[in-house]
Formats: structure tokens, C-alpha cells, sequence
């Protein structure tokens, strides 16, 4: 920028004020949505869903698969499954003519004993048989039994509350980001690979394998998308070098790779709040011990400091600071004027961020 007469310390400290600021922002973002009407009703519907076994939740992939493959459901992966009957005591039916998928069910009994420390004295109740005065009850598993359920996608009725999904960014990429963001990837020793949809990588935009050291970007999005997706695994890849003594947490890793995207793509005048705000709060909220937004706070350190290097190394063209074309800035303070602020809004935390 013409008179810009900073030294490269006072840029960097501007800089990495105005990516504590962008964190900021998000972190208010993320606030905002988690303390919403929309958030807590989806979590307490999430709550009525009883968590699958591994088992079953393998046979309600692997039944739901055939079933997409023969254009009985829309989607290639379930969300919500649910029995006949707990689909009516939510508002829902299933559609006449959907084919259940058939999972393993407890069969459970009632037991009563008078001393429930001896384990030899439990007694099997009959049906409607009521405990005598004075035993202990308890139920047990005495077997499995097949059972039917059903997707969501399955049924018809009341709309359910969904927790707010990412959008997946529609448009083009600033110029040569791509290409920038790949060279960092393999210079860490990565190999980068494209492929042809999500089905490939287990239904993610893209994938970081840090035990083959590979990334992988699915390329049937458009072009802004491909770049915030690469990255958030150049994050991962970062993540892996400097966590040499042990895993991070799933939810905190998320969460830090997708703030660092946010603030990757705000330097080149990408809005990513569409995609990030809800990914972020729907990682963070599965950290446990603490809230949302104490995760998101919690990396802000961090995520600066994986964003500022990953821009110290792109030599894109970036968007400017805030200062006017032109601008001495040998100028004294006293006789410039300030602007104030903009609020966050909901079009996202990106906005008039200059970095």
C-alpha cells in the first residue's frame, strides 16, 4: 500500500489484533446461537433418541445403503431412526410402503428379592405378577429380539427441530488460494488427494489422515467451498506436527480447524460464516465439562497462531487493512478520525474484517 511506512512488527501485531478480534466475533456468533430457542429445542429432541449400539447402528447404515442404492430413500446416510410408534408420539407416520430396518432389541425382565446382596435370591416376576411386601426390583436383559425402525426420511408429519446445519459455500475462490494452500499441505509432508464426492470419504467435504499422512478434498463442490475445506485440513495437517505428545480432542480439533478456515478465508474477503458458525457450535457442544463457548474461547491462542502462519506463507492477494488508498500514515494519530466498530450481524463474522 503506497506511504505505508510500518515496520513488518507493527504489521504482524495488527494483524494478529485483528484475528483476536475475528475470533471474538465468532466466539460471539457461537453464543448466539447456542442460547437460541432453535438450539435448545434440537437438543432436547436429540435427547429422546436413545443412543444405537455399535452393532445396530452398523445394521442401520449398511440396511439404509441398500436402501439408497435402490431409490427407496434420498440420502446415501440415516439420521434419525426410530420405531413405529415413537415416530407417531412425535407428530410423524411412517409413509406407506417404506421398508423397516431390522436391529436387535433387549428383551428385558423384572426380578424381586429380599436380599439384594445375596445374587442367588433374584427371582424372575411373571407377567403382572407384583414384588411382596419388602423385596427389592430390578430389571435385567434375559435376551435380544428383532425390532423395526425406520428413517426419518422415511415418515411424514410435524417438522422436527434441527440443531442449524453448515451451508456449503457456493461461488468462486480468490485467485491462486488453491493452489497456495495445496503447496503448504505437501510441504508438510502430506499427500493430497481429490475425490469425486463425499460418499467417498465417509460423508465429509474433505479429510486429514495424519497415520498416512494424506488430505483428501472432495471436488463436486464449488471452488470457495474446495478452498475453506483445504483450509481446514492445512489446520488438521498443522494440529498433527505440533500435537507430538498426544491426540486433542475431537470437538476442540474441529473446532480450532474450522475457526483457522474462517479466518484464512476473511483475509481474502470470504464470508465462511454460513458453514462455520453452526459447525463450530455443533463440535464445540460435544467437548464435555465445558459450554460451548468456553471451548471456542479457549482456542483462540491457538487458532491465531495457526492462522498467522499459514498467511505468512500465502502470498495471495489479500484484502486491504481498513486504511484508505493512499493514506500516509506518518500522519499523528490526532488528526485522523475513527470509525466505530460494525456489530457482529448475522451474515457472519467475516464482514469488513481486514487482515
Amino acid at each position: 500500500m503506497p506511504n505505508d511506512n510500518r515496520t513488518n512488527e507493527q504489521r504482524t501485531a495488527e494483524r494478529s489484533a485483528k484475528l483476536d478480534a475475528l475470533h471474538e466475533r465468532l466466539t460471539a456468533a457461537v453464543e448466539g446461537l447456542v442460547t437460541g430457542d432453535d438450539w435448545r429445542r434440537a437438543m432436547e429432541f436429540g435427547a429422546r433418541f436413545r443412543s444405537r449400539s455399535f452393532r445396530n447402528s452398523r445394521l442401520i447404515e449398511v440396511q439404509h445403503l441398500e436402501a439408497y442404492n435402490l431409490g427407496m430413500v434420498p440420502h446415501p446416510f440415516p439420521t434419525y431412526v426410530a420405531g413405529f410408534r415413537q415416530w407417531q408420539s412425535l407428530g410423524r407416520s411412517v409413509i406407506k410402503g417404506s421398508h423397516s430396518y431390522q436391529i436387535f432389541a433387549p428383551v428385558t425382565g423384572r426380578f424381586a428379592s429380599t436380599t439384594p446382596t445375596d445374587a442367588g435370591s433374584w427371582r424372575r416376576l411373571t407377567r403382572g405378577e407384583h414384588p411382596r411386601p419388602g423385596e427389592a426390583v430390578r430389571s435385567k436383559i434375559v435376551g435380544v429380539k428383532l425390532a423395526h425402525v425406520f428413517d426419518v426420511s422415511m415418515t411424514a408429519g410435524d417438522p422436527l427441530p434441527e440443531v442449524p446445519q453448515p451451508k456449503v459455500l457456493a461461488g468462486e475462490a480468490p485467485d491462486g488460494l488453491w493452489d497456495g494452500l495445496a503447496d503448504q499441505i505437501t510441504e508438510r509432508g502430506y499427500g493430497l488427494r481429490l475425490v469425486s464426492n463425499r460418499a467417498a470419504i465417509g460423508g465429509a467435504n474433505g479429510i486429514t489422515d495424519h497415520l498416512n499422512r494424506e488430505v483428501s478434498v472432495r471436488v463436486d463442490m464449488d471452488e470457495a467451498a474446495m478452498v475453506k475445506t483445504a483450509a481446514h485440513e492445512l489446520a488438521h495437517v498443522i494440529q498433527g506436527v505440533q500435537n507430538v505428545d498426544g491426540p486433542m480432542h475431537r470437538g476442540i480439533a474441529e473446532v480450532e480447524a474450522e475457526s483457522v478456515a474462517l479466518m484464512i478465508g476473511a483475509a481474502h474477503g470470504m464470508d465462511t460464516s454460513d458453514y462455520t458458525i453452526p459447525y463450530v457450535a455443533t463440535w464445540a457442544d460435544r467437548v464435555s465439562g465445558q459450554s460451548p463457548v468456553e471451548v471456542v474461547q479457549a482456542t483462540a491462542e491457538r487458532v491465531r497462531r495457526i492462522a498467522t502462519t499459514i498467511l505468512d506463507k500465502l502470498d495471495t492477494p489479500k484484502i486491504n487493512d481498513g486504511a484508505p488508498p493512499g493514506l500516509d500514515r506518518t500522519r499523528p494519530e490526532s488528526t485522523r478520525s475513527t470509525d466505530a466498530i460494525r456489530p457482529l450481524t448475522s451474515t457472519g463474522p467475516s464482514e469488513a474484517i481486514g487482515l
